[in-house]
C-alpha cells in the first residue's frame, strides 16, 4: 500500500487517513494501524499522550507509506484554535516518522477544500465533533475569526443534543456576528454554511440549525470525513504541484 502521501484528521473519538490512489482508509486496510485508537491519545482536540500518540502515528505511517518514505508528505488537520503546544507537539511527532515535509493546517481550511465553494468569498465551517464544536469565518481562504466549545457529541443527553449542540453554534455565530464589521459573517450565511463532523451526520441537527440560521447549509457526502478528505484533496496539490500549504486557498484546485 505504499504511497508518496499522507493525510490524517487526528480526532478525539478516531483517527481518520486517507491515501493518495486509495482515498479514505480504514481498519481493514491499515491491517492493525488504527487499532491504537482505543489508547484515546487526542481529547478536546488536544494531544494528552504523545507517546501512544507517536505510536498510533507511526503504525499508521508503516501500513500507508512502507519503509522507505523518500519524498513522501504527511498533512495533518488540528482544531482551529488548537495551540501552538499542541500544533508543535504535532509536528514533532510527524518529524519522528521521517517524512520529507509535514504540513499541518486547520481543519476548517480542510474542511473547506472538499465541502466549500469554488470562490474566495467569506465562508462559515461549522465543525461539530466528538469532544469539540467549532464555527469558523474564512475569507479569502484565511481564517477571519474562530470561537470554540470544549463540548461535542458524547458530552450531550441523547435527548436534548439537537436543541443544546444548535444552541451552542448560535451563540458562536451571534459572537462573531457583533464583532464582524465588514458584512462578512452575513455574506456567508447567505451562501451557507459547511457543516462537518459527526453532528452533522444529525437531520435533527442540521434541519434545525437551517431553520434558526434562516440559511441553508452545505453537506458534503459524508460530514464525518469531510476534514480528511479535504486534508487529502490538498495533500493531493501538493504532490501535483509542489504548493505549500500557506500558499493554498481555502480550496485545494
Amino acid at each position: 500500500m505504499a504511497a508518496r502521501g499522507l493525510a490524517l484528521d487526528l480526532g478525539s473519538s478516531r483517527t481518520r487517513a486517507w491515501v493518495p490512489g486509495h482515498g479514505l482508509v480504514t481498519g481493514p486496510l491499515l491491517g492493525r494501524a488504527l487499532d491504537g485508537d482505543a489508547e484515546r491519545p487526542v481529547r478536546r482536540g488536544r494531544i494528552v499522550d504523545p507517546e501512544s500518540c507517536g505510536r498510533l502515528l507511526g503504525r499508521i505511517a508503516d501500513a500507508a507509506l512502507g519503509p522507505d518514505r523518500t519524498d513522501s508528505v504527511i498533512v495533518l488537520s488540528h482544531p482551529v484554535l488548537a495551540g501552538a503546544v499542541h500544533r508543535n507537539a504535532a509536528r514533532e511527532l510527524l518529524a519522528g516518522l521521517g517524512p520529507t515535509r509535514v504540513l499541518v493546517l486547520s481543519s476548517a481550511r480542510a474542511a473547506a477544500a472538499y465541502a466549500g465553494p469554488r470562490d474566495a468569498g467569506p465562508l462559515l465551517v461549522v465543525d461539530m465533533g466528538a469532544e469539540l464544536t467549532e464555527v469558523t469565518l474564512l475569507v479569502g481562504g484565511r481564517i477571519a475569526d474562530a470561537r470554540q466549545a470544549e463540548t461535542g457529541l458524547s458530552d450531550l443527553d441523547p435527548a436534548t443534543l439537537p436543541v443544546t449542540l444548535v444552541g451552542t453554534v448560535l451563540d458562536m455565530v451571534k459572537s462573531m456576528w457583533r464583532q464582524d464589521r465588514h458584512g462578512a459573517i452575513r455574506g456567508a450565511l447567505r451562501k451557507g454554511p459547511v457543516l462537518a463532523g459527526g453532528g452533522a451526520l444529525r437531520s435533527d441537527v442540521t434541519d434545525r440549525l437551517a431553520r434558526c440560521l434562516g440559511a441553508p447549509v452545505r453537506l458534503a457526502e459524508d460530514p464525518s470525513t469531510t476534514v480528511v478528505r479535504g486534508a487529502g484533496q490538498i495533500l493531493s496539490s501538493v504532490l501535483r504541484h509542489g504548493a505549500s500549504a500557506s500558499a493554498l486557498p481555502g480550496r485545494a484546485r
